[in-house]
């Protein structure tokens, strides 16, 4: 049976109630992820910079430097930083109200505290007119509550997704968390080249960009909102738009196309009150991204698969 909408598995979060802790969570979240840029080679598409969900928070998975291994948590039971490493030495410290200052030095003490040294750029990136992160002195809040809240959504998201996800055999990201956006995404893709992306994204070389949309994309996600999108949403858009996408029928009722964002948007709550939440994003993920495919001429019978039965029944391993 679909869970009761009010169940906690799908939690309230109001933009206008944190959104002054999503800022400067948004911010603690960079120089975390910073870390993995620091340290990991790069991969297509920028897939290695990302952040991953735990049953505690969000994690940059271990790290490499010189011949030992880090690991930095951002615990939302908790609610502190942890940096451990492979040779069992770890260091925290609370997560609270401070600025991005307070918490960039507090993150680089802690990575002192264990003997890690690894220098990254205290500039945000995808935050147009966002001072360093040395330099932001501004005190942030920080709502424990709305923070978890978020944390758990991104759970329940992300479990969704990796059902959406197994319906493709093409080339598919995984389902991942990137920090300078600030959301979790999962792309599709088609096969073919892309025309070279516009760029002119705030805070990202073009190359980067161009980079992330060389070829043709189906891609979708949540967002906990901002700026056009008021509200926490799900999203899906096309690289490039084929004719005719805006145009498309996509399910279920209250998702529309945003010309402004030139994707889909499904307002949150539509899915956390939904009779079967499940089923509502599931609707959402799969017509937007048949959008995409109807009206770009993707070959969908050598890309889209059935999913076996649920948890694997009958597979030999």
């Amino acid at each position: 049976m679909p869970l009761p909408a009010t169940h906690d598995a799908w939690p309230p979060l109001p933009l206008a109630e944190w959104q002054d802790t999503l800022a400067g969570l948004h911010r603690w979240l960079q120089a975390v992820g910073k870390l993995r840029l620091a340290c990991t080679p790069w991969t297509n598409h920028s897939w290695h910079v990302t952040l991953a969900l735990t049953a505690r928070g969000l994690s940059t998975g271990p790290l490499p430097c010189a011949h030992r291994f880090f690991q930095v948590d951002v615990d939302f039971l908790a609610h502190r930083l942890v940096v451990q490493t492979s040779d069992d030495r770890s260091s925290a410290m609370p997560l609270q109200a401070q600025s991005v200052a307070d918490f960039h030095r507090g993150l680089l003490e802690r990575l002192a505290a264990v003997g890690i040294s690894v220098p990254i750029s205290p500039q945000p990136c995808e935050i147009a007119d966002a001072l360093p992160f040395d330099q932001d002195t501004q005190p942030r809040p920080y709502d424990a509550d709305a923070a978890q809240r978020f944390w758990r959504l991104l759970l329940q998201a992300d479990r969704v997704l990796r059902i959406f996800r197994a319906r493709f055999v093409g080339k598919s990201s995984p389902v991942h968390f990137f920090w300078g956006s600030m959301d979790l995404a999962v792309t599709r893709f088609s096969g073919r080249t892309a025309p070279p992306h516009p760029g002119g994204i705030p805070m990202l070389a073009d190359w980067i960009a161009r980079e992330a949309y060389s070829h043709e994309v189906s891609s979708c996600g949540f967002w906990a909102g901002g700026g056009a999108i008021p509200y926490p949403a799900f999203y899906g858009y096309a690289y490039p738009e084929p004719a005719g996408f805006a145009q498309h029928a996509v399910q279920p009722a209250g998702a529309c196309y945003n010309a402004q964002m030139r994707e889909f948007v499904l307002p949150y709550e539509v899915v956390r009150t939904a009779a079967d939440p499940d089923a509502a994003l599931l609707a959402f993920l799969q017509s937007t991204y048949e959008a995409a495919a109807i009206h770009g001429g993707w070959d969908r019978a050598a890309l889209e698969t059935e999913l076996p039965p649920a948890g694997g029944s009958g597979l030999r391993r």
